[in-house]
C-alpha cells in the first residue's frame, strides 16, 4: 500500500519570523480500477482501504448489489520509478452471474480527487436507480443527537490530525454510535470506503443509519448513499440544488449546515425530532446558513 502521508520541507512563516520546517501532507495518488483486467476507471485517492473504495464504487455505481458479487480483488504489479510496486492498480473479478459494468459507469478520463461525477460517460446516466430504496426506512433520530455526530467524526480524523487536508465520511446508528470512519482527500472516495466496508461486512441495505460528511453535501453523494439504501445523509457544510432535488425524490432525509446544535433540514424533516434540542425548533443560526457559528456561508473545507 502507498503512503497516507508524506513529509515535505517548507518555510513557515508568522510572527516569529520565517525558519525552515518539516511539514506533513495527506498523500494522493492514482488508483485505477480495472474489472476482470478491463480498465475501469481512475480516481485520485489517499491510499488505504482500497478493498472497500472499490467494492463501494461498484456498489454506488449498480454493478453489485452483494458481498459475493465480487469473486476476487487483487492489486497488480505496477512498479514505480524505484521498482516496487505502487499498489496503484486495482483488479477485480466479478462472479459468474454477474453481468460486467455499462460502458456508462466507464470513466473516459481520469476522475480528480474533488470531484466523481465529472467523468461519467454520458450526463443521462447519472440518476441511477437503487435495488435498496430508502424512501421506507422507519429511522427516527433525535436531533440532540445528529448535533453530537461532527465532533464524534472530527475525534476519529486521525490523519487530518495531522494534515488537515482530508475529507471525511462517518456511518452512524440512531443512537449516533459510530459504525465506521474513513477519510480521503476526495470526499466521493470518502463515502465509497465507507459503504465499501459496510458492504463487504454485508450490512447492505443501511438501514437506519446516518451518513454525515464534512464538507458540502453534492449530487453524487446524495446518489451513492440511496444506492446502499442510507435513508438519512448529513453534512456540515451546504447540499446542491440538485442533491435536495435528487434526496427529495428517493425519499431521504437531507440535513445540511450541521454545526452545534443548529442544522437545516431540506427533505425528510419526519425522520428527525427536536423535543429535546432548544424550544423544539430545528434552525442553522441567525442567517439561516450558520454565520452565527463564525464560519462561511461554504462551511469548513476540510
Amino acid at each position: 500500500m502507498g503512503r497516507i502521508t508524506v513529509r515535505r520541507p517548507v518555510v513557515r512563516i508568522d510572527d516569529r519570523g520565517s525558519r525552515d520546517r518539516p511539514d506533513t501532507l495527506a498523500a494522493e495518488e492514482p488508483l485505477e480500477l480495472r474489472i476482470d483486467s478491463r480498465a475501469l476507471s481512475v480516481t485520485m485517492r489517499t491510499p488505504g482501504h482500497d478493498i472497500e473504495l472499490a467494492h463501494g464504487f461498484l456498489l454506488t455505481e449498480g454493478v453489485v448489489l452483494a458481498s459475493g458479487d465480487v469473486a476476487t480483488a487483487r492489486y497488480c504489479d505496477s512498479p514505480g520509478p524505484d521498482g516496487r510496486n505502487t499498489y496503484n492498480v486495482l483488479d477485480l473479478h466479478l462472479a459468474p452471474h454477474v453481468a460486467p459494468p455499462d460502458t456508462s459507469v466507464e470513466r473516459n478520463f481520469y476522475t480528480t480527487s474533488s470531484c466523481g461525477v465529472c467523468g461519467k460517460a454520458a450526463l443521462d446516466s447519472v440518476r441511477l436507480t437503487t435495488n435498496h430504496s430508502p424512501a421506507e426506512d422507519p429511522l427516527v433520530i433525535d436531533a440532540e443527537t445528529l448535533a453530537g455526530l461532527p465532533d464524534t467524526l472530527r475525534d476519529a480524523q486521525r490523519v487530518f490530525d495531522r494534515t488537515g487536508g482530508l475529507h471525511a465520511a462517518g456511518l452512524f446508528d440512531a443512537s449516533g454510535t459510530l459504525l465506521a470512519a474513513r477519510e480521503d482527500v476526495g470526499r466521493h472516495n470518502a463515502v465509497d470506503k465507507v459503504l465499501g466496508w459496510a458492504f463487504l461486512d454485508g450490512r447492505v441495505p443501511l438501514t437506519k443509519t446516518v451518513l454525515l460528511v464534512s464538507g458540502r453535501a453534492s449530487f453524487e453523494l446524495v446518489q451513492k448513499a440511496a444506492m446502499a439504501g442510507v435513508s438519512t445523509l448529513a453534512a456540515v457544510s451546504a447540499p446542491s440544488s440538485l442533491a435536495v432535488e435528487l434526496a427529495e425524490d428517493q425519499g431521504m432525509t437531507l440535513v445540511g449546515f450541521l454545526r452545534g446544535r443548529s442544522m437545516n433540514l431540506y427533505t425528510g424533516h419526519q425522520r428527525v425530532s427536536a423535543e429535546h434540542i432548544g424550544t423544539g425548533s430545528v434552525d442553522a443560526g441567525q442567517d439561516g446558513h450558520g454565520a452565527a457559528h463564525g464560519m462561511p456561508p461554504d462551511g469548513p473545507q476540510q
